[in-house]
């Protein structure tokens, strides 16, 4: 699985799908934008190194030419968490600047599946007819919007839960609780 982490805010997220990946044996290739990077130390503790260790392979975000950037590179697809609205609208009009934004088109070209988790707010209508075309490519756009059901305790279980069902959609079952369980 491609784990792409933007600069917008919600490396919690990332971070969290990298956790439960690992807990699952999936293998996991990770790509960090220069913008993620800085959030990076504005919303976590983890050095950059302790960052990297989440990932089996790191690619740098500048390495076009990295295995994750051809479509004979093997993998469930991809997720964008979190999800800038620069590199959602790179994505959404298949202009790639850097590794991220090409190994997301290129899943998108090998109809792999492609989950965004787009953070902003509110939303533009830029945004929105980012959102659309991106759809119509066949990416998912997914907010992380939590489930209250759940009765989380803290922010911990907020995005534990939120990143278990982001990987519903590729089949894998963490053991999340469900509506009406």
């Amino acid at each position: 699985m491609v784990i792409g982490m933007s600069g917008a805010t919600g490396l919690a997220y990332g971070i969290e799908l990298l956790r439960q990946l690992r807990a699952l044996q999936v293998e996991t290739h990770l790509v960090i934008t220069r913008p993620a990077r800085m959030t990076r130390a504005y919303e976590t503790d983890y050095s950059a190194a302790q960052l990297r260790e989440f990932a089996d392979v790191v690619h740098a975000a500048s390495d076009v030419g990295a295995p994750i950037a051809s479509g004979s590179f093997r993998t469930m697809g991809m997720i964008v968490a979190p999800c800038s609205m620069h590199s959602l609208a790179e994505i959404a009009m298949g202009a790639s600047s850097n590794l991220l934004t090409r190994a997301a088109e290129v899943v998108l070209k090998e109809r792999k599946r492609l989950v965004l988790v787009t953070r902003e707010a509110p939303l533009t209508l830029a945004n929105l007819r980012n959102m659309v075309s991106a759809t119509e490519t066949g990416a998912i756009i997914y907010p992380p919007v939590p489930a209250f059901y759940t009765r989380p305790r803290d922010l911990a279980d907020i995005v534990a839960h939120t990143a278990a069902r982001i990987l519903d959609l590729y089949g894998l079952d963490v053991g999340v609780p469900r509506w009406g369980e």
